[in-house]
């Protein structure tokens, strides 16, 4: 069922990235392909994924004491294009490509020379190994700019739309937000490392957008403001332990399985997990942040169940 779900998830994504995108060929050719290459360079689709299911969700209306309250606290009701048949609101595959735009935008950044400096991403050359610095970088801006056109142009009512704008935004910015959690990653680096700031780095620089993706899923959908606040509870703490069980893998994996550069935290002397606590404990950490999480959901009954089932994977994942 979970790796159904994933499947799904990751072919609804690569569809609509495929449709939005600029074609290859498209001049200027450089960009395009630079954009290209890193988005279709594989990947889980982890964050579309989430929010496709917290979508799923809230437009089973599978709790009733919670729909019950959804009148008075409602965020624009159903999505105006419908449900498709397989429960997911209409619409919903452009907001999980446009996160993946982020996400993706986020990833070409944090390799760069100034950054992490890594040359491998998912398993293949990184951005500006293969294109250069000014051009990664440029591809980088172009994903992000990408990503709000599709956020404006989303198949739900008006006042969704700012709140999904606004979320994003939030969550990539410098206040409790990617970018501000990427700063105080790189000034960390090199310091031995605090509980509190390694917690701001997580949740800040990981945490936030997946969070955010989860929300803006829920929000899409035409979640009550009361169901957005338990999905955000669950986000939170799902984010924070995903990039535990990350600085974990990051020193138990190899670069094969992992894609991407292994040691590269340890290397870089980078605020971890398991360099403040060791890694037994940071996976005891991980799984009680997701025993919460799955908690925040209880009320909306058996069909959070998907969402659940993610939450573990998160942590358990070997890649």
């Amino acid at each position: 069922m979970l790796e159904q779900i994933l499947e799904q998830g990751r072919a609804v994504t690569d569809a609509a990235l495929e449709r939005l995108l600029p074609p290859a060929g498209q001049y200027p050719t450089s960009i395009h392909r630079a954009m290209r290459h890193s988005v279709f360079a594989g990947g889980k689709r982890l964050r579309p994924t989430l929010c496709l299911e917290a979508a799923r969700l809230i437009a089973a209306g599978t709790n009733s004491v919670m729909s019950a309250a959804a009148p008075a606290g409602s965020t624009g009701g159903t999505p105006r294009s419908g449900i498709e048949p397989d429960g997911l609101p209409r619409g919903i595959d452009e907001l999980g490509a446009a996160l993946e735009m982020i996400h993706t935008y986020s990833l070409i950044h944090d390799d760069l020379p100034a950054l992490d400096n890594d040359d491998l991403r998912r398993g293949r050359p990184t951005c500006h190994v293969l294109f250069g610095e000014a051009t990664a970088i440029l591809a980088g801006d172009a994903l992000q700019t990408y990503a709000y056109d599709v956020l404006s142009r989303l198949a739900c009512g008006p006042e969704q739309r700012v709140r999904i704008i606004f979320e994003v935004a939030h969550a990539t910015g410098t206040v409790n937000g990617m970018i501000g959690g990427q700063v105080v990653d790189l000034e960390s680096e090199g310091v031995a490392p605090d509980a509190g700031t390694l917690e701001y780095i997580h949740r800040s620089k990981t945490g936030a957008l997946i969070t955010a993706s989860l929300v803006t899923g829920s929000i899409y959908a035409g979640a009550a403001r009361e169901q957005v606040e338990r999905v955000r509870e669950f986000g939170q703490a799902v984010g924070f332990a995903f990039q535990i069980a990350d600085d974990v893998l990051d020193v138990t994996q190899s670069s094969q399985q992992l894609g991407k550069t292994a040691g590269k935290d340890r290397d870089s002397a980078k605020a971890t997990y398991p360099a403040l606590f060791g890694i037994d404990e940071s996976m005891r950490k991980a799984r009680e942040l997701v025993e919460s999480a799955c908690q925040a959901l209880d009320e909306f009954g058996a069909g959070a169940r998907t969402l659940k089932e993610l939450a573990r994977f998160l942590v358990e994942r070997k890649n």
